[in-house]
């Protein structure tokens, strides 16, 4: 069923690929600040869709499967990119700050796999407000990090600064929300 809510969706979908385009040169701030202009459009309609689809009962089976593919699409496509054009790197651990991002990844990805193996036996893990707070942490995160490209040399540092340390701030709520969905699930697994 194609409501608003499920466009809004699938329109983030569609949008990683431009977005993805707009990054991959670092050294271009226009493309950097379109980029993040089109993060943040994207990000708007994660809100909006969650919201339209409850407040007008347009609920669906498609709009639930689609939400969590579309924000882990974007989350990993921005990861992949800054890390590749070498957005990742900074101050005290250089390209260590690599580390954060993977971590984001692997329990995307985990998570992912167990949301996929507990609704086979009937059973859904709710997201917690610890892992909403993640996700908001993490989508700030990167923002930062496409700003970052964006602005002027001599503010750049500073933004990429606050987009690595609110990184890092989010790879610890992911791995403590990591943990707090396998320990839901490892109850239903023999």
């Amino acid at each position: 069923m194609l409501s608003l809510p499920n466009l809004l969706t699938l329109s983030r979908i569609v949008a990683v690929p431009l977005l993805v385009a707009l990054l991959w040169w670092p050294g271009w701030q226009l493309g950097y600040g379109l980029g993040f202009a089109l993060y943040c459009l994207m990000g708007a309609t994660d809100y909006l869709d969650g919201v339209l689809a409850r407040s007008s009962g347009a609920v669906s089976r498609l709009g639930m499967f689609l939400d969590p593919i579309a924000d882990k699409i974007m989350i990993a496509a921005v990861i992949l990119v800054l890390t590749a054009k070498g957005m990742l790197t900074g101050p005290y651990v250089g390209d260590l700050h690599v580390i954060a991002g993977l971590i984001i990844l692997i329990r995307e990805i985990a998570v992912s796999g167990l949301r996929e193996f507990l609704g086979g036996l009937q059973v859904s893990i709710p997201v917690s407000k610890l892992a909403k707070w993640k996700t908001t942490l993490q989508l700030l995160a990167l923002g930062a990090l496409i700003l970052a490209g964006a602005v002027p040399l001599q503010e750049q540092e500073w933004v990429r600064v606050v987009g690595l340390a609110s990184l890092w701030a989010a790879a610890v709520l992911t791995v403590i929300t990591g943990w707090d969905y396998l320990r839901v699930g490892l109850k239903h697994m023999d």
